[in-house]
């Protein structure tokens, strides 16, 4: 008599990528907020690549954001960041990390909703400044007081960024917990929507 063995049970990785299906992840939210360290394991775990959408746009500019906003401008730099998303959000299932700008634009946010299921990473001004402020590479907080500038960006953007399909929480814990934390969300919003009648 053959026994018929009970399928493994799935990891939460596994769960996660198999409701993603063919779909794009894209994190979205303000500097510092860890969405491309927070990204990139994420895209680990999942066995999916990762793009980091600053990282690609200074490819292919072959200049930094820093040069870029100082060359062209906020309105210019938008305009590229939003040809190089929407070539990105095609072909198959990716992890993708976005500036802190590109939600906010409406030509890229609606790219993101169309082709991705959008996660915030959202943290306090505290948990941002600390990791901000170590680095001076951020064109946005080149003002004389970089620390209002970004409580004013956090007013600013906040709401849009709340429109994002999921959001997650980015604190000081370790990175590996807050993946951990977006899997479980990513996975929570599909049951949601199963359950919904």
């Amino acid at each position: 008599m053959t026994q018929i063995l009970a399928p493994p049970e799935e990891t939460l990785a596994e769960r996660t990528r198999r409701l993603l299906g063919r779909r794009r992840l894209v994190f979205v939210g303000l500097m510092g907020a860890g969405k491309s360290a927070i990204g990139r394991l994420v895209a680990q775990n999942l066995g999916l690549p990762f793009i980091d959408t600053d990282n690609e746009i200074e490819r292919v500019s072959r200049m930094t954001i820093s040069e870029l906003f100082a060359a062209y401008g906020e309105a210019e730099f938008r305009a590229l960041e939003t040809r190089v998303i929407k070539r990105l959000l095609r072909g198959g299932p990716k992890v993708v990390s976005t500036g802190g700008g590109a939600f906010i634009n409406d030509r890229t946010r609606a790219q993101i909703e169309r082709g991705g299921l959008s996660i915030w990473l959202k943290a306090d001004l505290d948990t941002l400044w600390e990791r901000v402020n170590k680095r001076d590479h951020r064109p946005l907080l080149k003002t004389e007081n970089p620390r209002s500038t970004l409580e004013k960006l956090m007013n600013d953007r906040y709401p849009i960024y709340a429109r994002a399909d999921i959001t997650v929480h980015s604190r000081n814990e370790r990175k590996e917990t807050v993946a951990a934390d977006v899997m479980q969300a990513v996975v929570s919003h599909f049951q949601n929507k199963q359950d919904q009648p």
